[in-house]
């Protein structure tokens, strides 16, 4: 049997929760070998990030191509990438390999701490975007990338997903957890159709690393070969399954991560 390989490139997150470490949890959690591109490492727990270094765009470029000229990557998923220098390493490294993308833009953390500078904004909407199989911001994210307000209905959310696919990514993945309601909506737009997918608002403050973990979720379906709206249909279940079970895991003080092992750990 082969095995299924995706590869994350994104930063280190020393409280486990996000980033890197949330994707290789999420990659094994759903069957999938993860390689790494280490992008920048962060000095960070459940409250806060307290320090950044990036990693050199030589560094970002060589990991790239040693995991590349190696392992047979099917599907990448970008989180935080840093500055412009580290995006244009990442866009010039990923240039016709042929695999399908998937782009979570980070930019803020659950604390509330800054991971993307302003000015690298304009070269990841510029040079990234248009390499995305599919992108899932938030919506506050969203807003950023179009330099606009966050929408705060659904027929807004569908028109700024619009807007970003006429950026470049074949399909938007419009996360709603920022959102208001009773209920937490999901919009996968691509230019032929919309699929929308709810589930009930969780309380709970357990909620750090949501995004890395969706979107390497739905990279692992795709390295398995899935259609991508069948990858987000079950990416979006396993991460509700994981927020469900976040309150067991009484890691840190903070904004807590969700629970990537669900189905696996032993419950009493």
């Amino acid at each position: 049997m082969t095995t299924s390989i995706a590869l994350t490139i994104a930063g280190s997150d020393s409280g486990g929760g996000a980033g890197i470490q949330a994707d290789l949890k999420t990659f094994s959690a759903l069957g999938c070998y993860g390689a790494s591109v280490v992008t920048a490492l962060t000095a960070q727990n459940t409250r806060a990030v307290t320090r950044v270094e990036a990693a050199s765009p030589a560094m970002i470029s060589a990991q790239i191509e040693a995991v590349f000229d190696d392992l047979d990557i099917r599907a990448v998923k970008l989180g935080m990438l840093g500055g412009s220098d580290a995006i244009e390493a990442v866009a010039c490294g990923l240039r016709d390999r042929g695999v399908p993308v998937v782009l979570d833009p980070v930019m803020v953390a659950k604390s509330g701490d800054t991971l993307l500078p302003a000015d690298a904004i304009a070269t990841l909407r510029d040079r990234i975007l248009p390499l995305a199989d599919l992108l899932t911001p938030n919506l506050p994210e969203a807003a950023r990338l179009l330099d606009t307000a966050v929408a705060t209905t659904e027929v807004e959310v569908l028109t700024q997903a619009r807007a970003l696919l006429d950026l470049g990514p074949k399909a938007v993945l419009m996360k709603g957890g920022h959102a208001e309601g009773p209920d937490c909506i999901d919009l996968l737009v691509t230019h032929d159709a919309v699929m929308r997918l709810s589930a009930p608002r969780q309380l709970t403050k357990n909620t750090h690393g949501t995004g890395c973990t969706l979107s390497a979720a739905v990279a692992a379906g795709l390295a398995q070969g899935l259609p991508l709206s069948d990858a987000v249909h079950r990416a979006h279940d396993y991460l509700q399954r994981a927020i469900a079970a976040a309150d067991a895991l009484q890691v840190g003080r903070g904004h807590g991560p969700v629970h990537h092992f669900h189905a696996v750990w032993a419950h009493d």
